[in-house]
């Protein structure tokens, strides 16, 4: 967060430039007032639907962000002040995902503010999403003057924040001077759609309002060149893979989480409808196959796989995985029971079949529409499925007054769900609760497996709700994750959200728990409720509740559901600390198993 007293536009500008204002108009020759750097960054973020932008105001971005809110009527570009810039560039990786892999945005300050948002945006990075970072800079007549600069490490060196943000975003953008701004933003902008990964922009704090004549009030619109397959490739891989397939007995088709960025989830479907193999997907693809589907088996998660998938999944002489991450948390901490020769891996523009051949510049979504037309019908695999699975029962009914369990709670979680719905679930046990949840047609699902950073949640229900109007969203957070970043709850509150969190409190961090347990896992108590209540302090429309048996429970929903359906409602669900999910207790025993792998022999 900024703390500097003062401006530094104006601090640098008397010391560099005897009459800034001669500056600027010398620079803007030619060029409309409102042709500003500010204001045609607001436009191109317009032009690729991030019209909420998630700031924290420091004094090297103020300009900056005057010039992007005077395009609010002309662009519908708003900014969405958050709390901290962490919880804002959160809130840019859940407007992302709102929108199907779209773009997202947050604007902060030098260093202090962009090493702050920088966790976030390796989340982003890691989940592929198109996050753009927006930085105010120092002053252009600073670069290279030796001075040092408030906001830095006492240095007369401004890249440690741009060395940082190499490793975490596919290009980086330092505006620092205005005959190129106009390319530098365009070429990050394009690169971020291009690639699916967070991009970092340094714009330099006297330069945002300056006029200059390549920033038009209308900019030719973005034409990206579509990706092509290299189609000799595409046709070789088709047909090893058609070959690979329709001489297995009992094949099946997994989804994985990089089918979002390669597009590709219809044409999945589409291969699916075709070749009649059970579908399953991996944990962090759900949601990206419709559930719906009359051959959706479940999650496949290796020991703690949706009953009777890993069965079918495991025991399948060839599967085809589409967009798969394996890595110690997928895996189940490297112990899922496949064999590579059997696999087809086929990742955004490459496929692998078996242990090779490889071909590459192959797209997911040509590979797979095209295979659709060359796959045998075989519904073997499905077929055993419907032999062996008998459908899960119903809890055992609480009595009257009994303290509330997680699966009573996540009965009436599924009696909540719709179309209409998203839900988001937090690092913790909620993950292993809401890959329980058949989500109906329609229905959203975000959580962030790869990266897996506690307190993800609040950001992302934030911009999730700000970009997906017509969802509610449902948002499952532990006590742990929440006390992280709970103040981004009078973020949603200020701005008119009626998403419904249920704050789970089982009193620690129950996911390290499972994984090695010790006193720090233990966490002090907040009054989770009176917390919210405090950032509500009578402005906007918010509901609580603390809940501790089902009754309190339906009391609750009812609530959320009728009177207070345009209030933000925050329930607190207290729930004993032992009440954990048999999947974590599994899934966190063989991670610990693999952390615990003693060190190879010399």
């Amino acid at each position: 967060m900024d703390t500097a007293m003062g401006s530094v536009q104006s601090a640098s500008d008397k010391a560099a430039v005897p009459d800034a204002s001669a500056a600027s108009t010398h620079s803007g020759a030619g060029a409309p007032r409102d042709a500003t750097l500010g204001r045609h960054l607001a436009r191109r973020l317009a032009e690729v639907g991030a019209r909420d932008v998630f700031t924290v105001p420091g004094d090297f971005n103020l300009t900056l962000l005057d010039e992007l809110e005077a395009e609010a009527e002309s662009t519908g570009v708003r900014l969405v002040g958050c709390c901290n810039e962490l919880n804002a560039a959160y809130a840019a990786d859940g407007y992302a995902r709102a929108r199907g892999g779209g773009v997202g945005a947050c604007a902060v300050t030098f260093t202090v503010g962009g090493l702050s948002a920088i966790n976030a945006v390796a989340g982003a990075f890691s989940e592929n999403l198109p996050v753009i970072c927006i930085v105010g800079g120092p002053n252009s007549n600073d670069y290279g003057s030796n001075r040092i600069l408030h906001h830095t490490i006492g240095l007369p060196d401004f890249t440690q924040e741009l060395r940082c943000f190499q490793t975490v975003t596919c290009y980086q953008a330092v505006v620092n001077n205005l005959e190129d701004a106009h390319e530098q933003i365009d070429n990050a902008i394009s690169t971020a759609l291009k690639e699916s990964k967070p991009v970092y922009i340094s714009i330099s704090c006297n330069l945002a309002s300056i006029p200059h004549p390549t920033f038009s009030d209308h900019p030719v619109p973005f034409f990206l060149s579509p990706r092509l397959s290299n189609q000799k490739s595409l046709e070789a891989a088709v047909e090893a893979a058609a070959a690979f397939l329709n001489k297995a007995v009992k094949p099946v088709l997994v989804s994985g989480p990089k089918m979002r960025v390669a597009k590709a989830s219809k044409t999945f479907v589409e291969l699916a409808d075709a070749c009649g193999y059970p579908v399953a997907v991996m944990p962090s693809a759900k949601g990206l196959v419709p559930e719906h589907h009359s051959r959706f088996i479940g999650t496949y998660w290796g020991a703690v796989s949706t009953p009777f998938c890993a069965e079918i999944v495991e025991s399948a002489d060839a599967y085809l995985f589409a967009g798969p991450i394996f890595n110690d948390y997928s895996s189940v901490g490297y112990s899922l029971l496949l064999k590579k020769e059997k696999a087809i891996i086929v990742q955004p523009d490459r496929v692998v079949i078996g242990n090779g051949p490889a071909f590459g510049c192959v797209l997911m979504k040509d590979f797979l529409h095209a295979l659709a037309t060359r796959l045998k019908k075989n519904t073997a695999a499905y077929d055993n499925y419907r032999r062996i699975f008998v459908p899960q029962g119903e809890p055992l009914a609480s009595e009257p007054g009994e303290p509330l369990r997680v699966n009573i709670l996540f009965k009436h979680i599924q009696g909540l769900l719709s179309g209409n719905s998203a839900v988001i679930a937090e690092t913790g046990d909620s993950w292993f609760n809401c890959q329980k949840l058949k989500l109906p047609e329609g229905c959203g699902y975000e959580f962030q497996m790869q990266y897996g950073s506690i307190g993800w949640s609040v950001g992302a229900t934030l911009g999730y709700a700000q970009a997906a109007k017509d969802k509610r969203v449902l948002a499952f957070i532990g006590d742990g994750s929440f006390q992280v970043t709970a103040q981004e709850v009078s973020t949603m509150i200020r701005w008119g959200q009626n998403s419904i969190i249920f704050l789970i409190n089982n009193g620690g961090y129950t996911i390290e728990v499972e994984i090695h347990d010790g006193p720090y896992n233990v966490i002090k108590n907040w009054n989770y409720t009176g917390v919210v209540e405090a950032f509500h302090n009578g402005e906007g429309k918010c509901y609580t509740a603390k809940v501790r048996t089902e009754e309190e429970l339906k009391e609750a929903i009812e609530a959320a559901l009728g009177p207070k359906k345009d209030c933000l409602c925050f329930i607190e669900v207290i729930v004993h600390k032992d009440d954990t999910s048999k999947e974590l207790l599994e899934w966190g025993s063989r991670v610990s198993e693999a952390n615990s792998r003693p060190p190879n022999p010399q």
